[in-house]
């Protein structure tokens, strides 16, 4: 008889653990929000699936996203100086979580994934706990759940660092080539431009984030998406002119009335696992390593834990799963965890001088532009750059 398995929280993470359990494993998602729900509402963050990511998917057979004309490039800007365009190994794509989740969600349903409507309470946890032999903590944001202790040393934040403020449009000239902008604004905050794709079709996602207090902090109080675009437009027209001059004045507008977002979020990373009433709970993705989205890494860290939370499920198979498991789980994924959020936090305090001198090289060499865009597709490497270079 296969083990059962309750999922909670059908995000990237919760998906993407039910694509790779489902054969091995009896999986149920209990999830808060229908498919249609979560199609029609509104966005739920930005997101790029690098490489590796895709990979992932691959492995898991997971639905393929055509995009003929995918993310091939990082294009970096400090100030108003464009420096490099660096080129990506692998081209990635960037999904409307929106039209990503409801079709997974259907499609697993299909494949005999169970689904439970449910929003879960404390009273309704103990009895999920209880009923089945794990559960995985995979509620993103809103979570944990459960007390999962905090790792003080990935954990330096009492606050947010930014004001997060996404929109999803249309009227906007894509770069040449396709690629993600990031633009860096010293003591203000970032600008990050992606194409992606939606529902209505191709889109640029524009994700400003705000250093709070500072002259990007703009957005407070605005609800509406008229009132947001016009924001929007006032922003990039003094702060991201290359932006502004891409514009089409009379094209330009949100996808649709839900295609936009503020938040804000306070960075902190968890030990993954807890025992309660005797029995091992697991966290995986958001509800435990929870960055912030400055370096573009959700979707890269969520996919990777996953993958690595279903190698150690495969290899205690036939084993009790206790502590053990909970421990191989975490020394599978620390040492990326670490990385990833050292290097993410690195990013929002004023960047090293050796970083700094690292771009400006690559302005000069593409050789080196090519290395720097590959950070964010394999975050070893900038955490190597950040951290080592600056060490000898």
């Amino acid at each position: 008889m296969k083990k059962q398995i309750c999922i909670i929280g059908s995000g990237t993470t919760g998906l993407h653990l039910a694509y790779a359990l489902k054969e091995e494993f009896d999986v149920t998602v209990i999830h808060s929000s229908s498919p249609d729900e979560i199609r029609n509402g509104r966005v739920m963050s930005t997101q790029v699936h690098f490489g590796s990511t895709i990979t992932r998917e691959n492995r898991f057979n997971m639905p393929k996203w055509e995009d003929n004309d995918p993310i091939r490039s990082i294009h970096i800007t400090i100030g108003d100086q464009k420096l490099f365009v660096g080129l990506l190994d692998e081209p990635a794509l960037s999904v409307d979580q929106r039209l990503y989740f409801s079709h997974c969600m259907k499609d697993l349903e299909s494949k005999g994934v169970s689904f439970r409507l449910l929003k879960v309470d404390k009273e309704e946890l103990e009895r999920v706990i209880d009923k089945f032999d794990l559960v995985i903590d995979c509620t993103g944001k809103s979570g944990p759940l459960l007390p999962f202790p905090i790792e003080e040393e990935l954990s330096p934040f009492q606050v947010p660092q930014r004001k997060c403020i996404v929109g999803y449009f249309v009227g906007i000239k894509p770069n040449n080539p396709v690629g993600v902008s990031v633009t860096v604004l010293p003591e203000v905050g970032e600008m990050f431009e992606i194409p992606a794709i939606t529902e209505h079709g191709p889109v640029t996602i524009l994700f400003i984030m705000a250093i709070p207090g500072r002259d990007l902090d703009l957005f407070k109080g605005i609800k509406h998406a008229n009132e947001f675009t016009d924001q929007i437009k006032s922003v990039t027209h003094k702060y991201f002119p290359d932006i502004h001059e891409r514009i089409d004045k009379k094209g330009f507008a949100l996808s649709d009335d839900q295609g936009f977002l503020q938040v804000a979020i306070n960075p902190v990373i968890r030990k993954p696992y807890v025992t309660f009433k005797n029995k091992l709970v697991i966290g995986c993705g958001d509800s435990v390593f929870l960055n912030d989205p400055i370096t573009g890494q959700g979707c890269n860290l969520s996919s990777y834990c996953a993958e690595q939370l279903y190698e150690s499920l495969i290899q205690y198979k036939h084993s009790r799963w206790d502590t053990q498991l909970g421990e191989t789980y975490w020394n599978r994924t620390k040492p990326f965890v670490k990385e990833v959020t050292e290097w993410t936090n690195a990013m929002t305090q004023a960047l090293p001088q050796h970083v700094v001198q690292t771009l400006l090289e690559g302005a000069q060499d593409q050789t080196k532009a090519d290395k720097v865009a590959q950070w964010f597709a394999d975050p070893s490497r900038a955490h190597e750059a950040f951290f080592q270079k600056a060490s000898t």
